[in-house]
């Protein structure tokens, strides 16, 4: 992990713990949640039926909760590829105000380091470079990271009008929805 991804990633701990303490609840408080669990051994997430058995999806969520501060089971991620880019949603699936806040801030922490080039977050998540992450660090001075406010958390949109980059925008956002079991469309 380069220097200044190892800086991202500290920071994103320190804003999910200086959360969890003004919050009076222990930082593990939202991590103690799970996906609701059905008779046939699978487990209900947004959504979808999944098995409950699947380890390696359940530790790239605890690393998620980690990286974003909020319960991974209890918001719900969204890759839209667009005509000139994408954009990445990550919204509570019901009201709290503090991890609303907290997606928040992750969400504008994602959108300064990715314009910065820097990937380190996603890398901890999935314990890999996501695809298409080269190519954006290469190009970022012709991608744009736009962040707005939404009603229970927030969005990064992504845009670029240049080829190589779109493609490379493109398959990380594949890769993010593939991997998270996340939603999205593509136009």
């Amino acid at each position: 992990m380069r220097a200044n991804g190892l800086k991202t990633m500290i920071k994103l701990i320190l804003v999910g713990a200086m959360v969890a303490c003004n919050s009076g609840a222990p930082a593990s408080a939202g991590a103690q949640r799970s996906p609701t669990a059905t008779d046939s051994g699978m487990v209900q997430m947004h959504g979808m039926a999944m098995p409950a058995n699947d380890s390696a999806f359940k530790e790239m969520q605890k690393r998620g909760g980690m990286a974003m501060g909020v319960d991974q089971y209890m918001s719900a991620h969204k890759f839209d590829v667009t005509p000139d880019g994408g954009r990445i949603e990550l919204q509570r699936m019901t009201p709290d105000s503090l991890d609303v806040a907290q997606i928040r801030a992750h969400m504008k922490l994602i959108q300064h380091a990715f314009a910065a080039g820097d990937f380190s977050t996603p890398a901890f998540v999935h314990m890999r470079d996501m695809p298409g992450t080269d190519v954006m660090a290469a190009k970022k001075n012709v991608i744009e990271y736009t962040y707005h406010d939404l009603p229970l958390g927030g969005e990064v949109r992504i845009s670029t009008k240049d080829p190589a980059a779109k493609a490379a925008v493109t398959r990380f956002l594949m890769a993010q929805r593939t991997e998270h079991r996340g939603s999205g469309k593509e136009n």
